[in-house]
């Protein structure tokens, strides 16, 4: 994570997880908008602090993309991926 934090391509980084706000109709969260807001690494921990507060009872996730999977023609076979589409984990929470 350090060394993430020191990259000099400043904001490149955050591409890598995003936080956002959750849809009333959940299939609809592949569309939608970053949550807006900064982005620090701090003892091996991404901290995120949005740009407006969030929203009390208001459900949100972050959306971490694994670029490191899904590189190569083994990967397409195994895991079942079409070519262009990035692998990604959520991690849903509300405030």
């Amino acid at each position: 994570m350090q060394d993430i934090n020191r990259d000099t391509t400043t904001n490149i980084w955050q591409n890598l997880i995003q936080i956002y706000r959750m849809p009333a109709d959940t299939d609809m969260k592949d569309f939608q908008h970053a949550q807006p807001g900064k982005y620090g690494v701090k003892d091996s921990v991404i901290i995120f602090t949005p740009d407006t507060p969030f929203t009390q009872h208001q459900t949100y996730f972050a959306r971490y993309y694994y670029y490191d999977r899904g590189s190569t023609a083994w990967d397409y076979i195994k895991n079942k991926q079409k070519p262009g589409k990035k692998q990604h984990q959520d991690v849903i929470f509300k405030l």
